[in-house]
């Protein structure tokens, strides 16, 4: 059974940093803590009320890509355990137990690192337009959510507000430095192509997904959330059709829905009805159970 959605924290005795789309961050001293609420968001709108256990849900599956992936490139993870936090309350306590990750302060590269296997989104739009995607030209006749001809890293600005622009990675060189970017892009397609494989034998698809990187005592590390149902795209492989809209493991369907109820983008957005609510919980455990093999 679902719990009460999580869709504000405000920690009594911890200072708070800010608070994002979905994360709340606080200030630990040495550390950062990250909470993961129930928050969903939708075209850069965040939606009035949250999907149950979906913080938990994100939290959990990031640990276990962490944990996967960690020989590829370094993460910013200290500890899940929320005991190790000084100064909650007990209510408090328990409000974040699985939905918190205490982290190392990494100095963020402004730039998000977006990684295609397949041609869809914003990314089929921009093919449509110009045969490219971020400066990577294509062949002509590609279908809709085609497997691309080789894995492509299109880098994106970080928007405070609004969207994150997609920019070459010639464009990404002159914000971060050309080296780091070429060191973002290796670090980019080699943890998107071992979570791939992984999952392809799962049944699912990852189409695209992002990343965001830090330096942490002059290393650069992974940070933030991965290969999330937020972050990504996940497809079921067994109903996968080129050319055609996909079934998938994420926001499409919340976001499929706000398309057709007459909301025009724009905040501030509408209380999703209950059916939309519990579908997309569903569509976030069934992706954690699927990708992890345990139940939630």
């Amino acid at each position: 059974m679902a719990s009460q959605a999580v869709v504000q924290t405000n920690l009594k005795n911890i200072k708070k940093i800010n608070s994002g789309k979905v994360r709340d961050m606080y200030d630990l001293g040495e550390h950062l803590l990250i909470v993961t609420t129930d928050r969903i968001s939708a075209f850069d709108v965040v939606m009035p009320n949250g999907v149950p256990d979906k913080g938990r849900i994100l939290t959990k599956i990031s640990i276990f890509w962490f944990e996967l992936l960690k020989n590829v490139c370094e993460n910013h993870l200290v500890s899940t355990d929320v005991n190790d936090i000084k100064g909650l309350t007990p209510d408090e306590t328990v409000m974040l137990k699985d939905r918190i990750m205490i982290v190392k302060k990494a100095k963020v590269f402004p730039v998000e690192c977006v990684v295609r296997g397949y041609i869809v989104g914003s990314g089929w739009k921009d093919y449509q337009k110009t045969g490219a995607i971020c400066g990577h030209q294509l062949p002509s006749g590609l279908k809709l959510c085609e497997k691309l001809p080789k894995t492509i890293f299109t880098p994106s600005t970080k928007a405070e507000t609004g969207h994150d622009e997609n920019i070459s990675i010639k464009q990404a060189g002159e914000i971060i430095g050309n080296d780091n970017i070429a060191t973002l892009e290796k670090y980019t397609i080699d943890m998107y192509t071992k979570a791939a494989d992984y999952a392809k034998t799962k049944g699912i698809i990852i189409a695209d997904t992002k990343f965001e990187f830090g330096l942490f005592q002059n290393k650069i590390i992974i940070i933030d959330e991965v290969l999330s149902p937020d972050s990504s795209r996940f497809w079921p492989a067994s109903t996968y059709k080129p050319g055609e809209n996909q079934d998938s493991f994420d926001k499409q369907y919340l976001r499929e829905y706000l398309e057709t109820c007459g909301w025009n983008k724009t905040p501030p957005a509408p209380v999703l009805p209950e059916n939309v609510v519990l579908k997309t919980r569903e569509k976030y455990v069934q992706a954690y159970e699927l990708l992890t093999g345990k139940k939630f």
